[in-house]
């Protein structure tokens, strides 16, 4: 891997400990870390990006994806439904997924996050049909070249038992963790600047026993890894616990070990006060998916509160079929419009959302390497072209949230260029599109 010199910056938004906004600065790339920033750096052993007139940030993170769904955007039945009906709209369409359907969604949904900045992502995989494994999406990220998250997702009540998905998508629950310590025996690394971490990930209280959970947790923490699950999403969630468990999510996931540094849940739209005093206390981390929630009037997340108690919070675009896009950018500028709508115009700043699209999700992800421009952090960069037609006009290029461009115009991650120019280094999109439409169409025969 050569040295790189990113040249001449317009502004850099740091995200460092002092939030440091750089101006015609520098930043040397150096086996995979940021070797120097300053002014006039030497380019001696270095290529050499231009970056006038860009905005520079870090790498984007994002805290929540079913990266399998990108197959299954926009299916007629599902969309203008809840979540429940949702979900049994879709579980029939996804048991017929295998490998193939697998590995080309993640790669679709992986290339639709670098082009929006995300250099690191998450992904929770809860269903494993027809000989499909966790190992399929690992495949898909390492070819795309983003730092990836997966997670070990499981869903062991069916309808047989009175739960949402059909039996032919449940597992056995002790085969269920013999793959979870198989997985992160085989991929997990916990050394600074790994390019995988595995999690553990039952899908929901609903869709899983409290055994489970309880021994998800016992297991994850046996092998220091992270565990993640979806919370409190919707009031749908909100009256299933309080009639199965007699309390609210909030206390049932502290009942069952699922509070803590090395935890994080999805949506939290129903967070109540004493909850997120719970989860500020306990230092447990919350993936936001502002367009989600709205494409399934869940409801508005309490983000402003969460910050302001001292819950760590990151962004999602969660899965595409209950959001149909996976544009980061677009999602913090959500986040950013949906507190303003709910608490006034002064609730959250574009530099805010940013943060929380980038050191904030680093945070949750428990990655103190990334999420922010500083000497010895991982080189995970995305530049962003400030003379395009979305800033023309800007007083101010460095609120991207407010007036920028969607779209990167070039994405490092781990000193690798991903995305030149507002293109894919790494795979062949135009073919990975063509396969994957091919399998979209045999599904919806």
């Amino acid at each position: 891997m050569s040295d790189m010199l990113i040249r001449n910056a317009m502004t850099i938004l740091t995200m460092d400990d002092s939030r440091a906004e750089l101006a015609g600065s520098d930043i040397r790339i150096r086996g995979g870390v940021i070797a120097a920033i300053g002014h006039d750096l030497p380019a001696e052993g270095c290529a050499i990006l231009d970056a006038a007139g860009a905005v520079v940030t870090p790498g984007l993170v994002n805290t929540h994806h079913h990266l399998y769904q990108t197959l299954t955007r926009a299916v007629p039945g599902g969309q203008d439904a809840l979540l429940f009906g949702w979900l049994q709209t879709l579980y029939p369409i996804w048991a017929r997924f295998g490998p193939d359907e697998m590995f080309t969604s993640a790669q679709i949904g992986l290339a639709e996050l670098a082009l929006s900045g995300c250099s690191l992502t998450s992904d929770h995989l809860y269903l494993f049909p027809n000989g499909s494994r966790l190992d399929d999406t690992i495949a898909a990220a390492s070819q795309v070249g983003l730092r990836f998250h997966p997670t070990r997702g499981a869903m062991s009540i069916g309808e047989s038992a009175g739960g949402l998905p059909p039996d032919s998508l449940v597992e056995d629950e002790a085969s269920i963790l013999n793959d979870c310590i198989r997985v992160i025996d085989a991929f997990h690394d916990p050394n600074p600047g790994a390019m995988v971490r595995v999690g553990v990930a039952p899908c929901s209280p609903f869709s899983v026993t409290r055994d489970l959970m309880r021994d998800a947790a016992l297991l994850a923490r046996d092998k220091g890894v992270m565990l993640h699950t979806h919370l409190a999403e919707n009031e749908e969630d909100i009256a299933y616990s309080l009639e199965k468990f007699g309390c609210r999510p909030g206390q049932y996931a502290q009942d069952l070990g699922w509070t803590g540094d090395d935890v994080w849940h999805a949506h939290c739209v129903k967070l109540d006060a004493q909850e997120i005093s719970l989860f500020a206390r306990s230092r447990t981390g919350v993936a936001h998916c502002p367009c989600s929630n709205c494409r399934l009037g869940s409801g508005i997340a309490p983000v402003r509160a969460m910050r302001d108690a001292g819950v760590r919070v990151g962004l999602g675009v969660d899965g595409s079929a209950s959001n149909d896009v996976g544009n980061l950018m677009a999602e913090a500028r959500q986040a950013m419009l949906l507190q303003r709508v709910q608490n006034g115009a002064d609730a959250m700043s574009a530099r805010e959302a940013l943060e929380i699209a980038t050191r904030g999700g680093a945070q949750v992800l428990g990655r103190d390497d990334c999420g922010q421009i500083a000497v010895g952090k991982r080189a995970d960069i995305a530049i962003w072209d400030a003379r395009a037609v979305e800033n023309a006009g800007s007083w101010d290029p460095a609120a991207l949230v407010l007036a920028g461009p969607a779209k990167v115009r070039d994405l490092f991650v781990e000193g690798r260029q991903v995305v030149a120019g507002g293109r894919m280094t790494t795979i062949d999109l135009d073919a990975t599109i063509t396969r994957q439409n091919k399998l979209a169409a045999r599904l919806a025969e």
